[in-house]
């Protein structure tokens, strides 16, 4: 399982870049979510499905991404934690590059982690949880 949720966090970093050029495919985003999922962060725990809203919201997150500077998401490290055969929690290490009008790039880096789910066909992400991006974007001086 390790190496196929490997597989599965390089095409997230590759189709998350990819709508951060405004070449968004959601079915290709929303393939590597299970049908439903968890998601918590400092505010709060929320659930949902992987649905026509899941692709409304995730557009309009590519685009806030994207005019906020968002240039890149770049995995640094992925840890693997095994729960059983199917699952496991997977470390992911981001780094995050901003453009900053008149000012360097800043280059931010944070961890998500996700639940990882491996049934038949390829892994999805049941969950994750993470910590608080607004924050984080703040103390950058990113909004």
């Amino acid at each position: 399982m390790e190496a196929s949720a490997r597989k599965l966090f390089e095409r997230y970093e590759r189709f998350f870049n990819k709508s951060l050029k405004g070449d968004m495919n959601m079915e290709e985003v929303a393939s590597l979510y299970a049908s439903n999922f968890i998601a918590a962060s400092p505010a709060g725990v929320m659930t949902g499905k992987n649905d026509d809203h899941l692709k409304q919201v995730m557009t309009k997150g590519y685009e806030r991404y994207r005019a906020i500077g968002t240039k890149e998401m770049r995995i640094r490290h992925i840890r693997i934690s095994p729960i059983d055969e199917h699952h496991c929690v997977a470390h992911v290490a981001w780094t995050a590059t901003f453009a900053r009008k008149g000012r360097p790039d800043v280059a931010i880096d944070f961890d998500v982690h996700y639940f990882v789910q491996e049934l038949d066909g390829p892994p999805k992400v049941f969950g994750w949880a993470s910590g608080d991006e607004q924050a984080l974007l703040k103390k950058h001086d990113i909004v």
